[in-house]
């Protein structure tokens, strides 16, 4: 996000420094890895209207780097049907093209996925390639005049009048506005003063599992228990996944990670919570091997609300909370943060002090 928002202040003539504690690239948060889904609408408005804004968002910056960054492979969603027909309403609002399919419909065309129920497919979706879009992010902010400083944390973060004071270990800085992207170490970094949001800071164990040969095409899936059947019993939380080519397919339980601090992190994968993915994937998913698998770690910042955090407190702008389906909405949150900088207002769901 604090990538995004770097090319969308360069973008508007802004002198941009941007700090980031870590080395480039680095895999402590919650941005690494190849590829994210990007889904077709949400249910409300607000987000519905992001959604569509970072569509064309990605777009640009696919014309102005000359690098693809979406594979637009579709998603597929079942389980429970009450909220897929509440989203299926929410396409036919929003112009967003999918359409319901049986279960056996969808089984043929995706060989490599099992369904139950009604399947909700989704052509205005499919797969952020993730670590290119950093990649991007970084030289198109940087084409335009921002400086990146990697392995750079920042020690001290004050507000001083109407400045901030954002000191490092080699300099100190006082710049009009500051813009804090964090991720997990968000409510370490916020001046006192200004409202912390109530982050929940989670270790993440999604894993890469084998591909087997003869899947003809893999979209983005998502899946949520059944109600009433009774394999379901072992389920933490809805599932997501997708192909990350050349690593398998990646598949998840949704924010059911145990707390922890960012610095003091084991990054092992809990043996509970992998054996049920290890089954889940048995029972379905079977275009991928459940016993040749790459445990992977990352957090989530999570709100109460899976709401995301997108506002102002004096000169200090904040992006947080992205609750761990926030990537899709990368350059769109930047030029929100990017507005907030020049004044602007964001919707009222995205408060620090709601």
């Amino acid at each position: 996000m604090g990538s995004a928002a770097a090319w969308q202040l360069a973008r508007a003539g802004r002198r941009v420094v941007v700090l980031e504690q870590f080395e480039f690239g680095h895999l402590r948060g919650a941005s690494h890895g190849a590829t994210r889904n990007i889904s077709g609408a949400y249910p409300t408005d607000t987000y519905q209207r992001l959604l569509t804004r970072t569509r064309d968002l990605w777009r640009e910056l696919e014309e102005e780097s000359g690098t693809q960054l979406i594979d637009w492979v579709g998603l597929v969603q079942h389980g429970d049907e009450a909220p897929l027909r509440e989203l299926e309403a929410a396409h036919e609002r929003h112009g967003v093209r999918s359409t319901f399919l049986s279960p056996e419909e969808a089984g043929e065309r995706w060989t490599g996925l099992r369904f139950a129920g009604p399947v909700l497919h989704t052509l205005d979706a499919g797969r952020v390639r993730a670590s290119e879009a950093l990649r991007v992010l970084r030289e198109r902010a940087e084409a335009l005049g921002a400086e990146f400083h990697y392995a750079t944390p920042v020690r001290r973060l004050d507000v001083d009048g109407d400045t901030v004071v954002v000191a490092t270990d080699a300099a100190e800085y006082r710049p009009a506005r500051v813009v804090v992207t964090a991720g997990a170490w968000t409510s370490h970094l916020l001046p006192a003063d200004i409202p912390r949001p109530p982050l929940r800071v989670t270790q993440e164990q999604p894993a890469h599992f084998a591909e087997r040969p003869g899947t003809r095409e893999w979209p983005g899936f998502m899946q949520s228990p059944i109600p009433g059947l009774e394999r379901d019993a072992y389920w933490y939380t809805p599932i997501y996944g997708m192909l990350t080519p050349g690593e398998g397919i990646k598949v998840g339980w949704h924010g059911s990670g145990k707390v922890v601090d960012p610095d003091h992190r084991d990054f092992a994968a809990e043996e509970q919570q992998l054996a049920a993915l290890r089954r889940y994937v048995a029972e379905w998913i079977p275009g991928a091997d459940p016993d040749a698998f790459e445990p992977i770690s990352c957090t989530y910042t999570t709100t109460p609300t899976e709401d995301f955090v997108i506002d102002a407190h004096g000169p200090v702008v904040v992006g947080a909370g992205f609750s761990g389906h926030g990537f899709k909405f990368t350059p769109a949150i930047g030029e929100l943060l990017a507005g907030l900088v020049a004044g602007e207002s964001t919707p009222r769901e995205f408060a620090l002090a709601r």
